[in-house]
């Protein structure tokens, strides 16, 4: 059932299009009558698949070729990003809309003392980077298309929505890299949502937080029961999300008509972590926590 969120006939980019979340919001996107850009990287193969044989029976309805287009996308490069860009104003005439979704976990838990380098330029250029490179190029197609009703602002004009992690903001010992890449998300955020308004007075931008979300990067660190009793022990609902719950946030911050005085702010959608002990990890139902 639409929420009447304005975005029918929107075009809304979605980066790391390919994984849990950025699947969930192709569908949570598409349901409200929204024109998609899906971006994957390595697994552009597996989001082609899912676009071809997945989506319409997600949706509900089939999708014409004029409401989908898939685009290989590496994060790390501006010429990638410009280029997917480019191609988003050719087929759809302009970007509404931007979800910044692209991101790695690297599982293994290691001390920053002993992280190999490579592994830190990597985390920080695909998780930090390759946001801004991908805001970067979606800013700079609005300036060329200006914005959707610059007399009425309030009418709702551009958003970006970045997917950040509570890692950023209580970090996670062994994932420091990860945790610094997250971090950074906040800075770009409330830098843009100040630059953004000189090319459309109705443009916004939030940065959306998971906790722990059962999505395939995180598959194996959820298959441990101990580890999921360790990491849902400060968490009140003691539960881990779905795919389908960061969507339907992502899709209330981006939407014109549900958030458009919303912009510079940080949503946690985590089951009310903190960063203290609440429960024994020992009291924590693994099995029922995953069971989304």
């Amino acid at each position: 059932m639409a929420l009447h969120t304005g975005l029918a006939g929107r075009s809304v980019w979605i980066t790391g299009a390919s994984g849990g979340i950025g699947r969930a919001c192709a569908v949570a996107f598409a349901r409200e009558g929204a024109r998609l850009v899906l971006s994957a990287g390595t697994r552009r193969a597996q989001l082609e698949h899912f676009v071809a044989h997945e989506l319409a029976s997600e949706v509900g309805r089939e999708l014409g070729p004029d409401e989908v287009l898939v685009t290989e996308l590496d994060v790390r490069r501006a010429a990638s990003c410009d280029a997917t860009a480019a191609r988003a104003l050719e087929r759809f005439g302009r970007l509404d809309h931007v979800i910044v979704n692209a991101g790695v976990w690297p599982e293994a838990d290691v001390p920053l003392a002993r992280l190999d380098p490579a592994r830190l330029e990597h985390t920080i250029a695909v998780n930090l980077t390759g946001a801004a490179l991908t805001l970067r190029a979606f800013a700079a197609a609005l300036a060329e298309t200006g914005p959707r009703d610059a007399a009425d602002p309030a009418a709702g004009g551009a958003s970006a929505v970045a997917i950040g992690s509570t890692a950023g903001r209580f970090g996670e010992a062994g994932h420091a890299d990860y945790a610094l890449s997250k971090a950074g998300l906040t800075g770009l955020v409330l830098s843009l949502k100040n630059e953004w308004v000189a090319l459309d007075p109705g443009a916004r931008i939030n940065l959306l937080e998971p906790g722990w979300t059962a999505t395939e990067m995180a598959a194996g660190a959820l298959a441990d029961g101990a580890a999921v009793q360790r990491a849902l022990c400060t968490t009140p609902l003691r539960r881990v999300a779905s795919p389908h719950q960061i969507a339907t946030v992502a899709l209330t911050l981006a939407s014109p008509a549900l958030a458009s005085h919303v912009t510079g702010q940080t949503v946690t959608v985590a089951g009310g972590m903190e960063g203290r002990l609440l429960f024994d990890p020992s009291s924590i139902d693994a099995e029922r926590a995953r069971d989304v």
